[in-house]
């Protein structure tokens, strides 16, 4: 946001430092000037980076509130001072919605003349680039800028009998001062009068009740809206506001008949008119107790000083310092004896809620710079987490495999939670609705960075993602390590016209090394159950003792469409926290044999369903000592079905036999060749000539 300094300096004229340094020491303080202009009307303007928690200051005022905290200086109050209104009955409001909002006043002005604003209004909003509408809008623009709470003008004729604020029923219709009409449901809050409604609470007013030049007579509101409410329908209708800005971050509720008062004064200032009755301020103890009158916290000297450490003057953060800096925060402090204070909370800071809140704040207005580097007492040894050694394994292997690690966005959408794991836990707070959920798998993630890389003309990709999914829901949420591997492009692969075999296989190949790692068992892989985002028929899953520790395959057409991934994909899911239940496979050292090895080919015929698994297990599982390798050479399918029927295939298997302690002899040698083809031929093979 932008602020002048001349105005800020309206508040504190005996600030001792030039614009430069002031937002020097600003930013030093967690209140970021990014830039420094010259401003129209005389001094700088200061464009600011405020962070989402401090609305507070969010305004010209609450940023001279800090630099009075800065400084040691006064900070004038603003001025509120009205003309004593006009006897008249009080304006009828009435709160029906009392959960949604905590404070609501009112206040009417007769007689006005509607127009165009003039002097310091005109002047600053030049120089900040806001727009003029009329003198009353602009009126409620000003005290918005100048202290930060959102306020709204009615022109009071157009309103049949009193105020009303409740939800809104179904199907209701509100025309908003963007001319656009919207239909509303029980989940938005309205301001309505006894017929209808006339804005939509915190966000924007409605049209027909608004502010014209023929208005006479004006309703000026000043009102608190729950945060929750307003950040709902604020994002339901697409409407990003300054007021819903503020809103939905919290405003101050105590700061309602400030901000009406400072309205009311501008328009008479600017249009003229008088105040008829008093201000009606209708407000819900139980909601101010939440905000504006929370409990104390008790704050120990003794633990500012523990956290803080030493300062480079060598005085440290005393008790002194601690009074200056918070009272100066809006703070009140009661000593409680024992170097303790009980530290009632300024209502403009609902981001204060602990004691390591106050400390923080205490250090960020001293300055963070001013605190000696010193390290944290320390005894004893870093201990490893007891997956550390399994995650450097797992690590060490992809990255031996080109792969390069990489970390995406911790959220997804609600679409990928629901296609890639059949839904997650939602966010309360999300930041869009295209990251509106914790992820419950990784692959969204890594489809993302891959199609990251393609767009950008990076078409050679090998990447994985070690991470955490999360499961369960709002109440109580799950987290384990997930894993995702992906790869796209390729030399090998891009000789291949039409199809991404020799990714599948490279993709394969980097889950079986990492089985490996573990000891699984005997893997088996199997074509059923997979997941609708792979391909059918071109995707796998790596199963073992009765678990799925992994899918993998190329990613489905209309997936791959989807995100617009111009070449093929393919994506591994392996079930990290499932490997890491078990042992790491520790390598077995043997003495090599000093006797000569015996090779022998076996050439047999199988039918198509015999897998190169089966047949390498009945082998080993012959039991033969002196086996020591077990190899397919050579695979050969006739397509005209004479040299080999169709339906089958001819493979040449070469196997090695060696003794640690002999030489082998011609009948050892017969007698294991004799059940190596015995074997075989249980399995239906017949053998070549």
């Amino acid at each position: 946001m932008k602020i002048l300094s001349k105005w800020l300096r309206s508040y504190l004229p005996e600030i001792p430092v030039d614009d430069q340094k002031l937002a020097e020491d600003l930013t030093l303080r967690g209140v970021a000037v990014e830039g420094i202009f010259d401003a129209s009307c005389g001094g700088s303007l200061f464009d600011m980076d405020i962070t989402t928690n401090r609305v507070d200051a969010m305004n010209h005022y609450g940023v001279a509130r800090e630099a009075a905290t800065v400084y040691d200086v006064e900070l004038k109050p603003l001025d509120v001072t009205l003309p004593v209104a006009k006897s008249g009955a009080a304006f009828p409001v009435r709160i029906e919605a009392k959960d949604l909002c905590g404070r609501f006043t009112a206040r009417v002005i007769h007689g006005v003349s509607v127009g165009a604003s003039t002097g310091l209004i005109a002047e600053y909003f030049e120089a900040l680039g806001q727009k003029r509408i009329s003198a009353p809008v602009d009126a409620t623009n000003f005290v918005w800028l100048e202290m930060g709470h959102p306020t709204h003008a009615f022109d009071l004729d157009k309103i049949e009998g009193g105020i009303v604020v409740r939800r809104a029923r179904a199907g209701e219709k509100l025309k908003l001062l963007d001319e656009t009409e919207r239909t509303l449901d029980e989940n938005d809050l309205v301001i309505a009068d006894e017929k209808k409604a006339l804005g939509l609470a915190g966000v924007m007013g409605g049209w027909d009740s608004r502010v014209t030049e023929a208005t006479k007579n004006i309703l000026v509101e000043a009102a608190w809206f729950d945060p929750a409410t307003i950040r709902r329908s604020s994002r339901k209708f697409g409407i990003h506001t300054d007021a819903s800005h503020r809103f939905e971050r919290g405003a101050d509720l105590a700061a309602a008949p400030t901000a009406n008062a400072l309205v009311c004064k501008y328009i008479l200032e600017q249009c003229g008119g008088s105040i008829e009755g008093e201000l009606v301020d209708v407000l819900v103890s139980e909601l101010e107790a939440r905000t504006a009158k929370r409990a104390p916290i008790e704050l120990h000297v003794s633990e500012v000083q523990r956290h803080l450490g030493q300062t480079l003057d060598g005085n440290g953060v005393g008790a002194a310092v601690i009074e200056r800096y918070l009272n100066a925060l809006g703070c009140g402090l009661k000593r409680a004896g024992d170097g303790r204070y009980a530290v009632t909370l300024p209502s403009w800071r609902l981001d204060i809620e602990r004691e390591i809140d106050l400390i923080e704040e205490i250090a960020r207005v001293y300055g963070y710079n001013r605190f000696a580097d010193t390290l944290p007492a320390f005894a004893g040894t870093v201990i490893e987490l007891p997956t550390a050694e399994k995650e450097r394994a797992v690590r060490s292997t992809l990255l031996a495999d080109g792969f390069s690690e990489a970390i995406s966005s911790t959220f997804c959408s609600a679409d990928d939670a629901v296609k890639f794991a059949g839904g997650g836990v939602p966010m309360g707070n999300p930041l869009s609705e295209e990251a509106g959920m914790l992820r419950p798998s990784l692959v969204p993630g890594m489809l993302t960075m891959l199609g990251h890389n393609l767009h950008r003309d990076v078409s050679d990709v090998r990447l994985f993602e070690l991470g955490t999914r999360f499961s369960g829901s709002t109440k109580h949420v799950d987290e384990e390590p997930g894993l995702a591997l992906g790869a796209t492009g390729g030399v090998v692969a891009t000789k291949i016209a039409g199809n991404s075999d020799a990714l599948f296989y490279e993709i394969k190949g980097a889950v079986e090394r990492l089985l490996d790692l573990f000891a699984t068992g005997t893997v088996t892989y199997s074509a059923n159950n997979l997941p609708a985002w792979l391909e059918t028929g071109r995707a796998a899953s790596a199963v073992a003792g009765g678990k799925t520790l992994a899918v993998f395959g190329e990613l489905s057409a209309d997936e791959a469409q989807r995100r617009k991934l111009r070449q093929g994909v393919v994506v591994a899911e392996v079930k990290i926290a499932e490997l890491m239940q078990l042992p790491l496979r520790q390598p077995v050292a043997r003495e090599i044999s000093r006797f000569q090895a015996v090779g022998r080919d076996f050439s047999f015929v199988f039918a198509d369903a015999v897998q190169w698994q089966q047949i390498d297990a009945a082998i080993k599982g012959l039991g033969i000592a002196e086996l020591t390798q077990v190899n397919p050479i050579e695979i050969f399918r006739d397509p005209r079905g004479k040299a080999v029927p169709a339906g089958q295939y001819s493979l040449l298997i070469r196997v090695t036999l060696q003794s640690p302690e002999r030489t082998l002899v011609d009948e050892e040698i017969a007698s294991a060749s004799s059940r190596i083809v015995a074997a075989l031929a249980g399995l239906g093979g017949t053998q070549r000539a």
